[in-house]
């Protein structure tokens, strides 16, 4: 599912879960929100994924959110790189930033 901007503000007081700063090729991230136990992925009003240039442009979008958790979430295509058979690999993640529970 996604969400845009303008409908994360129009909710009332939204807690983002985790937010996962997801890298793409090509030096660009998207933002996938975990609210109220569903995956969003933030986008535009066409229901275009929204592309940022920096995992910090995402932080900054989303500062007057409560985010309780926020990940950098690297896919690896290294198997592949390296002459190996495709595989599945876990993504690596880094946790950037968690509330204090």
């Amino acid at each position: 599912m996604r969400i845009t901007l303008e409908e994360l503000r129009n909710s009332q007081g939204p807690v983002i879960e985790l937010l996962e700063i997801i890298s793409l090729e090509g030096q660009h991230y998207m933002a996938r929100l975990t609210l109220d136990g569903r995956l969003l992925l933030l986008s535009d009003k066409d229901g275009v994924t929204s592309l940022f240039r920096s995992s910090w442009q995402i932080q900054d979008t989303l500062a007057g959110f409560q985010v309780r958790e926020t990940q950098v979430v690297h896919p690896s295509a290294y198997h592949e790189m390296v002459g190996m058979e495709p595989a599945h690999v876990e993504p690596m993640r880094i946790r950037v930033q968690r509330e204090k529970t």
